[in-house]
């Protein structure tokens, strides 16, 4: 039998006491908790800790993208944190891709390492303004690939990519995917959304959820009705 859909809910919160209360009303058993650099600059490695203390995993989104030293070094002392997956940029390149998974395999237990290829923000347009002259899927499967071949776990894109990445990939590689989004609801910032059962459907891993839960009335029942949504047979 295949291991139940955990939802992943995004702490997308600038303080610690919001943070918390959204935490309490959570429950490990139907969800992981993304960490990202808001919340993380606000509260640091403590409240990882905290995290771990009430049995969540964590997966720590600080996209890390710099030369590959510093990648490396910040790899491994997220890893030492005891995270359940940390992220780079694949744009980084093979070297920056390659010295961060040297960096997360010092840790006594190794978190999965996934690569960011093209934000769910983004447009054609929007590569076009950074001189991308590429189509925006060939683009995403271009970095994908680099992500595979400097043998990271797998990779964060959007799940409306999924239809045209999923079969250039092996069954083992990790498809994490933010912009999900609820039948009905505003997209906000992501231009490139789906709901949670397409989502599964379509071949994702993981989905990132924030918004949807951590604005609900009732975030606990909300987050059960995803996860029974992801997880019907």
């Amino acid at each position: 039998m295949a291991a139940a859909h955990k939802v992943t809910v995004a702490l997308d919160y600038a303080n610690l006491a919001d943070a918390k209360s959204l935490v309490s009303k959570l429950n490990p058993e139907y969800c992981n908790l993304k960490v990202g650099k808001e919340l993380f600059t606000a509260t640091g490695p403590a409240f990882i800790e905290y995290l771990h203390s009430k049995n969540f995993k964590v997966f720590l989104d600080l996209k890390f993208h710099d030369i590959p030293t510093t990648v490396k070094k910040a790899c491994e002392a997220a890893s030492q944190l005891g995270v359940w997956m940390i992220n780079v940029h694949a744009s980084g390149g093979s070297k920056m891709l390659e010295a961060a998974l040297e960096g997360v395999s010092k840790a006594k237990q190794s978190p999965l390492l996934i690569a960011v290829t093209v934000l769910t923000s983004m447009e054609q347009k929007t590569l076009e303004e950074i001189g991308v002259s590429r189509n925006l899927e060939d683009q995403v499967l271009r970095l994908a690939k680099l992500a595979e071949k400097s043998g990271l776990n797998g990779i964060v894109c959007s799940a409306k990519d999924l239809a045209f990445l999923k079969n250039h990939f092996n069954s083992l590689f990790l498809f994490v995917t933010p912009g999900i989004r609820m039948t009905g609801d505003v997209a906000d910032d992501q231009i490139r959304t789906m709901t949670p059962s397409d989502a599964i459907k379509a071949g994702s891993s993981h989905l990132v959820i924030g918004r949807p839960i951590t604005q609900s009335d009732d975030p606990l029942k909300t987050l059960e009705k995803i996860y029974l949504e992801i997880n019907q047979s």
